[in-house]
């Protein structure tokens, strides 16, 4: 199926993001929403005397959080066993009918007194959508993000009562995560104080765990200097060295390829055997970008060296440099076909394989077993991960 995220904004009341999820093979269909905000500072709660047809066509915002209750049938949907859900009054209704008559055929089955008794409160709920008597609708949310529309806005409305309150402890326990849980970690980007590596002015570094498809987690690290420009960015891999060490060639065919993501770990050696270019573990450090983003840094690296292209290199070294930066450029706009070889001991390296989970026929991945040299060079070789303690 297709799931639609739209970003929508509330008149008088705050952005929210709803998701729609529908299916053409059986025409299943789901609606959520989830606040676009924060948990606001105080609790909300929104009592509202439903007196007419009309207000049960009154917006609702109800998030998961939050607790629904009609006290004339003594009826509450408590937090947390919905999804939030943008609808109107009489939706709420209908979900809890819903909700209630699922289950009825089984307890006929099973408790014929239990289902007449939900038979019957079933149906003095469908009686409150003909409003032949007023009732109350009470939405209590701790987050402060539910909401009952106002259709007066911005007058006030007689019928409807809006009451802040503080969360007491045990709501704040339920409203807030764990501030280190690991999916928290995961949709938030972290931040640290360090120095500028060019003028040495204090910055910040932002880092977020990014999961790249059919690979693995990835570290992805900025810092930004406000006070001379300075930007850099760089990857590391989020897991562990893996068993084996991994060989990605890919025949560069078509300029689609420039497009592919790349993930250079620092451990990771590139060979171009077309141009007779190979550049060493460590160099460009830790990289996620594209191919041609990839080509273009080494390009920079060729170009920025003053002891290549600079006032103290020989004419003859410069002109072959002239002619390979060429030919590394006809490669990244697609003008001539190459090789691409990303070796990387390690094996936390990645090339995107855009007809996964079908194989790549222009792309090729070994795995191999690491020499004793390629262990030392990642420091596995000393390495005691058991018995330890004994020493």
């Amino acid at each position: 199926g297709v799931t639609r995220l739209l970003l929508t904004r509330i008149p008088f009341f705050k952005e929210i993001i709803v998701s729609s999820f529908a299916c053409d093979s059986c025409s299943w269909s789901n609606t959520e929403i989830q606040s676009a905000g924060r948990i606001q500072e105080q609790g909300v709660r929104y009592t509202l005397a439903v007196t007419s047809r009309q207000d049960l066509n009154r917006e609702v915002v109800k998030t998961d959080c939050a607790t629904a209750r009609i006290p004339e049938l003594d009826f509450e949907i408590p937090a947390f066993t919905q999804k939030g859900v943008l609808t109107t009054i009489e939706g709420i209704i209908d979900r809890a009918v819903a909700g209630l008559e699922q289950d009825q055929p089984l307890r006929r089955a099973t408790d014929e007194e239990v289902a007449s008794k939900i038979e019957e409160f079933i149906g003095k709920l469908k009686q409150l959508k003909e409003v032949r008597s007023p009732f109350t609708f009470v939405i209590d949310d701790p987050s402060g993000n539910s909401f009952v529309e106002n259709p007066h806005a911005p007058r006030r409305d007689d019928a409807l009562v809006v009451t802040r309150y503080r969360r007491t402890p045990e709501q704040e326990e339920v409203d807030e995560k764990p501030a280190d849980s690991a999916e928290d970690l995961r949709n938030e980007v972290l931040q640290f104080n360090t120095n500028c590596p060019e003028c040495n002015a204090p910055a910040d570094t932002n880092m977020k765990l990014v999961q790249i498809p059919h690979f693995k987690e990835v570290i992805i690290m900025a810092t930004n200097c406000d006070s001379c420009g300075h930007r850099t960015n760089e990857v590391k891999s989020g897991g562990a060295i893996e068993p084996q060490g991994t060989r990605i060639t890919l025949r560069i065919t078509d300029p689609s390829d420039m497009t592919r993501d790349v993930l250079k770990s620092e451990t990771c050696s590139v060979e171009i055997p077309e141009l007779e270019f190979e550049l060493g573990m460590g160099a460009l450090g830790g990289k996620f970008t594209t191919l041609e983003g990839l080509l273009k840094d080494i390009r920079d690296l060729v170009e920025k060296n003053p002891f290549t292209l600079g006032d103290s290199s020989a004419p003859s070294r410069a002109e072959k440099l002239q002619e390979f930066i060429g030919k590394l450029q006809e490669i990244i706009e697609g003008k001539t076909k190459a090789h691409f070889i990303m070796d990387d001991p390690a094996g936390n390296s990645y090339l995107q394989n855009v007809y996964a989970p079908e194989e790549d026929p222009e792309l090729t991945v070994d795995r191999y077993e690491r020499t004793f040299e390629q262990n030392e060079d990642l420091g596995l070789n000393d390495m005691k991960t058991e018995g330890y303690e004994a020493e």
